[in-house]
C-alpha cells in the first residue's frame, strides 16, 4: 500500500507515494511539488479520497479524510533533511507540473539528469517542496476471500479515536 490513489474533490485522481502513516494521529503524509495543480486544487476544497490495495494481503482501503498543504512547518523541514538528495532532485524541476512542453521532458534542467545530486545542488527545490497531510476522518476496510469477503467501517472522531462497525461487503 505504499503507493495509493489520491483523489482531491475536483474528481482528478493520481498515484502517490505514501511517505508517513501516523496511527496516533490518524494521518496520511506525502510529498508533492507546491507548485502542481493538485495544491491549488486541494487548497480550494481541501475533502479527499485515497485508495489502496495489498494483493498480497487481499485488502483494499478506501479513506476519506481533510488535507492540508505545509511548506515550512517543522514536518515539511524535517521531510525534506530526510528525503535523499536523489529525491529531492524532482522539485528542480524548472516549470510547474502540468505545464505544456513541446517535447518529453522530465523538467529537470540538463545538468540534473541521470545523476545523484549534492546537497547544494538541490537547496533550490527546496522552495518548490511541499507535503500533503490528510487528516483521516473513515477508513472502509475490505479483505476478499474465496470463503467470503469481510468489510468493516472505522470513523475517526474529533477527539482521535476509532469507533467501527462491520458492514456487508
Amino acid at each position: 500500500m505504499h503507493t495509493p490513489v489520491v483523489g482531491t474533490a475536483d474528481g482528478d485522481l493520481r498515484v502517490m507515494v505514501l511517505r508517513e502513516f501516523d496511527p496516533a494521529a490518524n494521518t496520511l503524509r506525502f510529498h508533492t511539488d507546491s507548485r502542481s495543480p493538485k495544491v491549488t486544487a486541494i487548497r480550494a476544497n481541501p475533502q479527499l479520497s485515497v485508495l489502496a490495495y495489498d494483493p498480497g494481503a487481499k485488502v483494499q482501503l478506501r479513506i476519506k479524510g481533510v488535507g492540508r498543504i505545509e511548506t515550512d512547518s517543522t514536518t515539511a523541514n524535517s521531510a525534506w533533511r530526510e528525503s535523499t538528495t536523489f529525491a529531492r532532485r524532482c522539485y528542480l524541476a524548472e516549470t510547474a507540473p502540468s505545464a505544456n512542453s513541446e517535447e518529453p521532458t522530465s523538467g529537470l534542467p540538463g545538468w540534473a539528469e541521470g545523476i545523484t545530486p549534492t546537497e547544494e545542488q538541490v537547496a533550490a527545490g527546496r522552495e518548490n517542496f511541499a507535503i500533503l497531510m490528510i487528516d483521516i476522518a473513515e477508513f472502509d476496510w475490505l479483505y476478499l476471500a474465496n470463503t467470503g469477503h469481510r468489510r468493516a467501517r472505522l470513523v475517526v472522531d474529533e477527539g482521535g479515536t476509532l469507533t467501527g462497525n462491520w458492514l456487508v461487503p
